[in-house]
């Protein structure tokens, strides 16, 4: 909660000079109500005196510009708190998007979709009305104060009946923010489930229709509902039980303010305006029981700050500023651990291709994505050309490496945009060629609007997708390509295809290809062999077949194939690879640090 309460504070720093205006509006129109008691009662002294009534009417108009003053003051505050708390809102999103992004998918494995989006949506929006709750109910201290100070200078004995009331409704108020703050955090945590259940269910919709299990899909969505609605009614309940606390203290407060003001009416000791001044003063500083509402809303951001400090929390990703010197692109993973995958010691040659293989959840997506710092090892260092990942700015780290994905997301506008996405300089030439060589040309051509044409309004297969995925990557990829199972959905000739561009044209750079075909792994110059999360060869394709736990890895693609050179037996590397020892020769302990 600490966490929390600091990241609201820096979200009021963050209302910007609206919130400067919120606070002045509210303070000018404090002071005009405070003021507002006293010009009623002189009023109504000059009618009640037996002179002219030219005193009245002076009054009486001061009262109405105290009126309009209030008036305009608040409809002022109420521009200030919609322009302040936007752009705090503002500030918490792009706060805990950058976070997000940046801690890539350790994050979003954790978290589901939906539960991410409800944080950084409408939790980020109640955290955002912090400032305006904050500045509100501060502003509701000086009625309070200035009614304990006019009482005093009225009759002292009618200042602290008003104190003891106002003890009672700070004592109800601090238990409601502590209950609220709970009760708040268990709604938005079931929000958030439902908003998980959903993204799955709409992301899997077309398998919920194929299956028939529409009812039993919105039962499971909504099974959170009930609890939802429990928190709901917790919320009421202590809202409702503060409220009639403390707002039944002003009444009480107000008869013993009159009682003990009566009796000294009747004593002399107060004029008929200080009576009514000493009621109205009453009122204002009980008024301080109005801050229920901001209250429940600062509950509701404290809470809501504790969702999104879940995000913000940790030391974000750091870079340097180190630009990649001239190489060949090669990579070096040294010792490296991380989820997923056990102590790694590995050496990537620049411009070779090294295959990536082995069965579900031997780690190869894991190996992908720190290849290029998608994610950052628990321990070791990952090398390109050299140079500590970390060290490189986040340019120069983008430049040098492309990433393709079996299920690629296309963002952008157009087509042209979505293969260009984060080139320094997009370049429609360059967009061109990196598609022709993803061979998507064709088909993008084929478009209503070629290149130009908007995502939106492009129907693609999934194969289609890959296409623009791959040639995405082969545009930004100027050391080292990642292809993280990028190639599943190509028909046959089309992998043949980009096989044959990815060795030739693109063969000076280095390429690390997940996948689970044995062509792919037989075409590449090395094969690195995972199991259970470690290493368990490193070779060719050809020296790593005589073992039958390898050859057995690729049996989902067909009948296992028979030894290499034979005629039933996968096609060999396509050229010459020297290394300085074979790593079949001891398949549990590869020779990781030679040079293919």
């Amino acid at each position: 909660m600490r966490m929390a309460d600091r990241l609201l504070a820096q979200t009021v720093r963050r209302g910007g000079p609206w919130l400067g205006v919120l606070a002045v509006s509210s303070v000018a129109g404090a002071l005009a109500e405070l003021a507002l008691p006293y010009a009623l009662g002189r009023a109504v002294d000059a009618l009640v005196a037996a002179g002219p009534a030219g005193g009245a009417w002076t009054w009486a108009g001061v009262c109405a510009a105290l009126v309009a003053g209030a008036v305009a003051c608040d409809a002022l505050g109420v521009w200030g708190a919609g322009v302040s708390g936007a752009q705090a809102t503002a500030w918490l999103r792009l706060r805990a998007l950058r976070h997000v992004l940046g801690a890539g998918p350790a994050l979003t494995r954790r978290l589901p979709e939906g539960d991410l989006v409800t944080r950084m949506g409408v939790n980020a929006e109640e955290a955002g009305r912090a400032p305006e709750a904050l500045v509100t109910a501060a502003a509701l201290v000086i009625p309070s104060a200035g009614g304990i100070v006019a009482l005093t200078l009225i009759d002292v004995r009618l200042a602290l009946t008003l104190v003891c009331g106002l003890v009672l409704i700070t004592f109800v108020l601090r238990a409601f923010l502590r209950a609220g703050t709970s009760i708040a955090g268990g709604y938005q945590e079931a929000q958030g489930d439902i908003a998980a259940r959903l993204v799955d269910a709409l992301a899997g919709a077309r398998t919920i229709a194929a299956a028939g299990t529409g009812a039993a899909e919105k039962a499971r969505v909504l099974a959170a509902l009930p609890r939802l609605r429990g928190h709901a009614m917790d919320m009421w309940r202590a809202n409702a039980s503060a409220g009639v606390r403390a707002g039944a203290v002003v009444p009480l407060l107000e008869v013993a303010v009159l009682a003990v003001g009566g009796l000294r009416l009747a004593d002399g000791g107060l004029t008929a305006g200080e009576l009514y001044s000493a009621a109205r003063y009453v009122v204002l500083g009980a008024g301080i029981g109005s801050a229920l509402g901001q209250v429940a809303r600062l509950a509701r951001a404290r809470a809501a700050a504790v969702r999104i400090t879940e995000l913000t929390a940790g030391t974000p990703r750091a870079y340097g500023e180190s630009p990649l010197p001239a190489g060949p692109g090669t990579l070096e993973l040294r010792g490296v651990r991380a989820e997923g995958l056990g102590e790694i010691d590995l050496v990537v040659p620049g411009g070779c291709s090294v295959a990536v293989v082995g069965r579900s959840g031997s780690g190869k997506s894991a190996l992908a994505a720190l290849a290029g710092r998608l994610a950052d090892p628990a321990a070791g260092t990952v090398l390109l050309d050299g140079v500590p990942l970390p060290r490189l700015s986040p340019g120069a780290l983008r430049r040098a490496v492309g990433y393709a994905f079996e299920r690629p997301v296309l963002v952008g506008d157009t087509v042209e945009e979505a293969v260009g996405l984060g080139l320094d300089e997009p370049d429609p030439r360059a967009v061109r060629r990196a598609a022709r060589e993803a061979c998507a040309d064709a088909f993008v051509r084929r478009l209503p609007l070629g290149y130009g044409t908007r995502l939106d309004d492009a129907p693609m297969s999934g194969g289609e997708r890959q296409r623009l995925g791959l040639a995405r990557a082969f545009a930004h990829g100027r050391r080292l390509l990642v292809l993280d199972d990028a190639t599943s959905s190509l028909d046959t000739v089309t992998e043949r295809q980009v096989a044959a561009a990815l060795a030739g044209r693109l063969g000076g750079r280095t390429r690390l290809v997940v996948t689970h075909r044995a062509a792919t792994a037989a075409a590449a110059d090395r094969v690195i062999w995972l199991d259970g999360g470690r290493v368990r060869g490193y070779g060719t394709h050809r020296a790593l077949w005589r073992d039958p736990a390898y050859r057995a890895v690729f049996q989902a693609d067909g009948p296992p194939p028979g030894p290499p050179g034979s005629a039933s037996g996968p096609p060999g590397p396509p050229g010459p690879v020297v290394a300085t020892a074979s790593p079949a020769a001891s398949p549990r302990t590869p020779s990781a640090q030679g040079t293919p």
